[in-house]
Order: structure tokens, then sequence, then C-alpha cells
């Protein structure tokens, strides 16, 4: 008798080391939207799915475009999925990416149910209700609210985040708990503040948090800091093994 494959799910996030890409995109860059040479990023592409034991064909990208639209997959994508921000899928051995440089990566898992999701919640996105659009996708495929784990990743903190006050109160308005205030004692956000209240509230099981600042670490790659730059991949899938 065959055993049953199980199912584990694996989560990465990228920094910028470690890569082909020339400044200001050095050096792992893996956004093909920011100018830089399509042949460092297919190189540097390769290396992310080499680096997590899967084909290059086997990590499914987004045409991301700050919105609440979510898609669900069902196998390898040719092209990244066009206008979206949130991918989720049923499927192991299927590698979702979301890019950042400030905006906030959203990893979420339900393990028990084998349904897994990447979002990329930026400003926008996540006032206009990015998250709740993919807890809505991930229920309709299986998963549990009270299973899911979420993991957020580096991005830009209420400590640097610098925005108009007017901004800041239009977005705590729609994403309570994201108001904040800089190191300098003026208005900004931290968005992950507001999104891990908005799983939290909605019932989410568990909720972590990559303290990181992408415009304070250097490490990583921020907008914010200096544009043009590169972007980094919150990466999340789920290996079948026996």
């Amino acid at each position: 008798m065959t055993a049953a494959p199980t199912l584990t799910v694996r989560r990465v996030t990228t920094t910028r080391a470690g890569g082909f890409s020339a400044p200001p995109y050095d050096s792992f860059n893996l956004g093909d939207h920011v100018g830089d040479d399509p042949a460092a990023v297919r190189r540097n592409r390769e290396r992310l799915a080499e680096g997590i034991g899967l084909s290059p064909d086997r990590l499914v990208w987004m045409e991301q475009i700050h919105s609440r639209t979510v898609t669900i997959v069902d196998g390898p994508r040719a092209e990244p999925v066009p206008a979206t921000d949130a991918v989720v899928t049923t499927v192991p051995n299927l590698a979702l990416v979301t890019l950042s440089a400030d905006c906030v990566p959203v990893l979420l898992s339900d393990d028990e149910a084998g349904v897994i999701a990447a979002v990329h919640a930026g400003r926008i996105g996540a006032r206009v209700g990015i998250v709740p659009a993919v807890l809505a996708a991930m229920e309709s495929v299986g998963a549990r609210m009270d299973r899911i784990g979420a993991f957020l990743g580096p991005a830009a903190s209420g400590r640097r985040y610098e925005v108009p006050a007017a901004m800041r109160e239009d977005v705590e308005r729609h994403l309570p708990g994201s108001a904040a205030t800089t190191v300098h004692g003026t208005p900004s956000l931290d968005l992950r503040a507001g999104i891990r209240r908005q799983l939290t509230e909605a019932g989410v099981g568990g909720v972590a948090v990559d303290p990181r600042c992408t415009i304070e670490d250097k490490t990583l790659f921020s907008h914010r800091r200096g544009a043009p730059t590169g972007r980094l991949a919150g990466v999340i899938w789920m290996q079948a093994g026996t």
C-alpha cells in the first residue's frame, strides 16, 4: 500500500543579496516591471526557483495593480496572472509569489485544508479590502477562518512611512489600526498593524509579523528610500512528500 502524500507549507522572503542585477537593482531583483535587464531578472527568478526546490514554471507571478482582485489558480501559468493582487491555490508544489518594495507581502495558509494564498497589500489595496477578499476566496475552496495562519513580511514601518495627515485619516477609516506617527512626530501609516488587526478581527487563527522595515533596512529593497529599485519576493507553497 502506498502512503498518502503529506503536505508541508513553506514560506520564504527574499533580500537584496545573491542575484545578478546591476545597480540600482542590485542584486536579487525579482520584479520584471521596474526597468531592470530582463535577462538578469530571468536569472534571478531561476535562482529563486532552484533555491526552493521547484522548477521555474511552478512559480506563479502576478501583474500587481493595487486592487482587491483575487484569482484562484489551479496550475502553472506561462505568464503573470493579469491584473490581480492575490492568488489562491489548493495545488501542491505550486509556489505563489508576491512582489514588494515597501508594500506588505501577506502569506496565508490553512494547512489542514491544503489552501494557500499570496497577497500584495499596499496602501491602496489594503484600504479597499484586498485582505477580506482573499480570505473569502480561501473559504470558497475549503479553508476555515480559525485554521488560517498569516505571515506579514518586511514592509514600510510606521516609524518611517510618512504620509499627509488627511491620507492617514482616510486609510484609518477603512483600515482601523493603521494610523501611526513617525520617529519625527509626523503622520504615518503602519499597514502591517492595520492588516494584523483586520485578520485577527476576521477570526484568523494566528498572525506572525516580520518586524523589519524596508525603509530602514538596506538589505531590503525600498521604493521610498530610493527609486528606481528592485522588488523582494514573498513566496508560499505546499511541499508534497510521503
